[in-house]
């Protein structure tokens, strides 16, 4: 009852209220090959200190692991104790989101500070409030380049996150956006120039790649910039580890850029909740998604903060909306935020500096796949043992291995994904390398 409060008595009067005998009547307009006619495939429900106890069972059967060389789009940085400081005080942690927004000028201003530090750091001229995510972005984008255009192909890079994949072809199937994938360099790693030369029409509406791309590659943004804009199609650059942006250049031959900040001090926690962003040039603002927030002054003449463009059907007519995608993850950009606040320009690059020496280090010590440029992730052969051998054999000594990459790419089934952030010690590294010995 505490989970699931009305019981049968309460369902019956509720029908009886709507003039109906059964569910099955308050559902007749639904057609029948889309009900589900069997219970969900759940078990059956449990006492609170039942569940308790699970979850202590699998939590003391979990391997913390005293080091982590898995990225791939969940990145295992320090987070400054400073951020949850900020975000767990009253005013952020308990406001779900300013909807009267004139009231809520911390929050407002918190989010034109993050939208300012996103702007710096990608080399755009705009940013919105927030994204639930970064893959949920990269749709939101391709829409956005769809209406800019007035196309409808989208051409991505098979290098984008394979999961960030899998959410475009999903939005893209039902808004009628076919989509067509492109290979990447069997040497470098990076995007074929040549089958996206091939790829890119009249009738294309965008290119997607990202940079470093799933391998931890730097791509060629620029190369496949001159191509898109050849034929009238815009750039949209994705980037899935943060760090990067604070000694990679930032990819201003893009006209979109969508990414996730998980690495800004936003903890794994089995997958979210995480915060993504889309950048884009001030010609583009109208049909940006999500919110906008803006400074102005009030009536006396004062600095203030007012929701500048809110463009979901909530705020505007719906056929003027570009999205209805939530407004915008506001306590979670706001970790982001302070996470930037705290390592400043300086302190990023130092940050993004660590990563890059201590992934070049170990990934000196293995046999890397691919040749092009890195950042903190690279991939692996994995020689006469399998991918998942050797993580075992890490697992025995407490270490939390890479991903190995079949699953998504089958060519590269004895190949791993390894990853190595500010946190990898050196010994930990050797360890990593020994066991590929």
């Amino acid at each position: 009852m505490r989970y699931l409060p009305k019981s049968d008595s309460e369902r019956q009067e509720m029908l009886r209220a709507c003039g109906l005998e059964s569910p099955e009547e308050l559902f007749a307009a639904i057609p029948e090959p889309l009900r589900l006619n069997r219970p969900l495939a759940l078990d059956d429900g449990i006492s609170e200190y039942e569940i308790v106890d699970y979850f202590r069972a699998r939590s003391a059967r979990s391997v913390a692991g005293e080091a982590s060389f898995l990225g791939a789009g969940a990145y295992a940085h320090y987070r400054p104790v400073m951020v949850d400081t900020v975000v767990s005080r009253g005013e952020f942690l308990t406001s779900y989101t300013p909807y009267q927004a004139e009231l809520s000028q911390g929050t407002l201003v918190s989010i034109f500070e993050f939208q300012t530090m996103i702007c710096q750091l990608t080399g755009m001229d705009v940013a919105n409030a927030s994204m639930y995510d970064g893959s949920t972005a990269v749709p939101e984008a391709a829409m956005m380049a769809a209406r800019i255009t007035g196309r409808d192909g989208i051409v991505v890079a098979r290098t984008v996150h394979p999961e960030y994949r899998e959410v475009l072809e999903t939005y893209a199937r039902y808004q009628g956006l076919p989509v067509t994938e492109v290979g990447y360099d069997a040497g470098t790693g990076a995007i074929d120039l040549a089958a996206l030369d091939a790829a890119v029409t009249d009738a294309t509406a965008c290119v997607i790649l990202q940079s470093p791309n799933f391998f931890g590659c730097l791509d060629v943004v620029q190369a496949a910039a001159d191509l898109a804009h050849a034929r009238g199609a815009l750039l949209i650059v994705v980037f899935t580890e943060a760090v990067s942006l604070g000694v990679v250049a930032p990819p201003v031959a893009a006209d979109i850029v969508v990414g996730e900040l998980q690495s800004f001090a936003i903890s794994p926690s089995f997958g979210g909740p995480y915060a993504g962003v889309i950048a884009t040039k001030e010609k583009f603002i109208r049909q940006i998604p999500g919110r906008l927030v803006g400074e102005t002054k009030d009536v006396r003449g004062q600095r203030a903060y007012c929701l500048t463009l809110a463009t979901r059907e909530q705020h505007i007519r719906r056929e003027k909306a570009t999205s209805n995608i939530c407004t915008n993850q506001a306590l979670i950009a706001l970790m982001a935020t302070v996470f930037m606040s705290v390592y400043g320009k300086q302190g990023l690059r130092d940050l993004a500096a660590q990563n890059l020496a201590k992934a070049h280090y170990l990934a000196g010590q293995l046999d890397r796949r691919f040749a092009a440029p890195f950042f903190n992730e690279f991939v692996v052969r994995t020689g006469s043992r399998t991918p998942e051998a050797i993580n075992e054999a890490l697992l025995g000594k407490n270490i939390v291995g890479g991903l190995p990459l079949g699953r998504w790419y089958p060519e590269l089934a004895d190949c791993m994904l390894l990853c190595a952030t500010e946190t990898a010690r050196r010994e930990h590294m050797d360890s990593v390398a020994e066991a590929f010995a």
